[in-house]
């Protein structure tokens, strides 16, 4: 990868997940999430225990949140 390129990427990757978020809903947008991020052992299996007992609405703010805390630390 060049240096111009890998000075770009983040402004694309930044382009690329508002494009999502805009066009996506917000469970499609957490499946496309689940779907581009690298997981170690059995990430499925571990959220499923910890959700289990969690309604999908309560799941989605608590994904809002992270996404606004991760957004104020930019």
């Amino acid at each position: 990868m060049s240096e111009a390129t890998a000075i770009e990427a983040p402004k694309v990757m930044e382009k690329v997940f508002n494009i999502l978020k805009k066009e996506l809903s917000k469970e499609e947008y957490l499946v496309y999430l689940q779907a581009i991020t690298p997981r170690i052992g059995d990430a499925t299996k571990e959220l499923r225990e910890l959700t289990k007992k969690m309604k999908l609405e309560d799941i989605l703010q608590r994904a809002k949140k992270m996404e606004e805390t991760l957004n104020l630390n930019q």
